[in-house]
This record gives structure tokens, C-alpha cells and sequence, in this order.
């Protein structure tokens, strides 16, 4: 869908990256270093979660900023820049898990922390609440990032990337949207099952001290039978 003048121009008053992206587009050297300091971290944080393993993580995110660079003539604000630059990213994360399942390789445990995976509450609070009526359940916090870990990974790829564009790019339903190509009730209802999904799989484990089950994993097919499509 073509971008309307009028909507351009508010982007790039609205948000200062869009204005280096635009300054990256008539060949800002110094603007797209400004942009890479902004969000390399950021970008290999949320795509380690994605893709498994830190250094992948890093290769991919150096492919996301070519694309950027390479991209940058026919750069059209259409949305906020880090809406565009993690659709950019989720693309590039999915390439890279279908190289790696095509190689066979054994996927990594995503290193993914326990300081919550959206707003409210975190998981962590979340578990040290629970075990608040289990004085035999002392939670070590290294034990519960290991338990929240493997909790994530009963997430289907779709509610894993809104948790982690919630929890760490503070994107609205409308942004996580657009980066994934859903609509913003299908993000809130996504979100919403994520959270209960998330809830299901730490169960055993703030019950029994019982490790949250792989083969708990949800599809993207359970999210579409519950009414969560684009």
C-alpha cells in the first residue's frame, strides 16, 4: 500500500529516527552510525530470543542493517522506524531458523531473562507471589530464569515475538501489528493467550518444582482455532 505525503511528513516530524533514516536515504554516513548505536543492542537482544544463540543473533542483525542500507533509497516513512526496522528483523530471524532446521541443527535454548514479558507484573513477581503460600519453595532467582526460559519455549514463534516486542520494545498493539501484519485485536488476544500459556507451563514447576514440559509447545494452528488470525 502506497504511504500518502501527508502520513510521511507526520512520521518524520513525530520521530527523530525516521529523520536520520530519511537523512540515511541521501546518503548520511553519520546518520546511519547514529542509528546502528541506537539499535544494535536492542536488535540482537530481541532476535537472540528469536533465533536461539547470541552470535547468530549478532550475524543476523548486521544482515538487518544491510538490508537497511541497502534499502535506503526506496525508504518511504510509513510507520515509526523501529516498527519498519523489526519487521525487517522478524523476516530475517524466520530465514535464519528454516537455514538452520534445513542444516539440522539442534536450536539453542533462547536466553531469555525473567523481568517480566510485558507490562504488569513479571513473571518473576508473578512466581515469588505464588510461593508466597509455599514456604517449602524457596525460588533462586538463577533456577527461575532457567524455568521462564523453558516456559518460553512452549510459545509458538507469533506469541513469543509479541512477548518480546511488548516486553522489550514497549510497542502498543497497534505497533506490534504492523511489524507482524495481524491486526491489533489479534495482538491483544495473542498476548493475552501467551500470558496463559505461560501461566499453564509454570505451573508444575511453582506447584511440584517440576520443569516447565517442551512438549507443552503450542502452534500457530492453536492461535488460529482460537479466533487469533490477521
Amino acid at each position: 500500500m502506497a504511504v500518502g505525503e501527508s502520513s510521511a511528513q507526520n512520521y518524520e516530524l513525530r520521530d527523530p529516527d525516521v529523520r536520520l533514516m530519511l537523512a540515511v536515504r541521501d546518503d548520511d554516513a553519520a546518520a546511519f552510525e547514529e542509528l546502528m548505536l541506537r539499535y544494535q543492542s536492542r536488535l540482537v537482544t530481541v532476535l537472540e530470543h528469536l533465533v536461539g544463540n547470541r552470535d547468530t543473533a549478532e550475524d543476523v542483525a548486521q544482515e538487518v542493517f544491510l538490508r537497511v542500507y541497502r534499502s535506503r533509497k526506496k525508504y518511504v516513512p510509513g510507520s515509526k522506524f523501529s516498527t519498519w526496522l523489526f519487521t525487517i528483523a522478524n523476516n530475517a530471524a524466520s530465514n535464519a531458523r528454516r537455514s538452520r532446521a534445513r542444516r539440522k541443527e539442534r536450536n539453542l535454548t533462547p536466553a531469555v531473562d525473567d523481568t517480566g514479558a510485558w507490562g504488569g507484573a513479571s513473571l518473576e513477581q508473578m512466581a515469588q507471589e505464588k510461593s508466597a503460600f509455599m514456604p517449602t519453595r524457596r525460588l533462586d532467582k538463577t533456577e527461575m530464569r532457567d524455568v521462564v526460559r523453558q516456559a518460553m519455549e512452549t510459545l509458538n514463534e507469533r506469541q513469543r515475538l509479541a512477548v518480546l516486542l511488548c516486553k522489550f520494545e514497549n510497542m502498543s498493539y497497534l505497533e506490534i501489528a504492523e511489524t507482524m501484519q495481524m491486526s491489533p485485536q489479534a495482538i491483544k488476544s495473542l498476548l493475552s493467550r501467551a500470558r496463559e500459556n505461560l501461566r499453564v507451563a509454570l505451573e508444575p514447576y511453582l506447584e511440584h518444582g517440576s520443569t516447565p514440559a517442551k512438549t507443552a509447545a503450542v502452534t500457530d494452528e492453536d492461535d488460529e482455532a482460537a479466533g487469533v488470525d490477521a
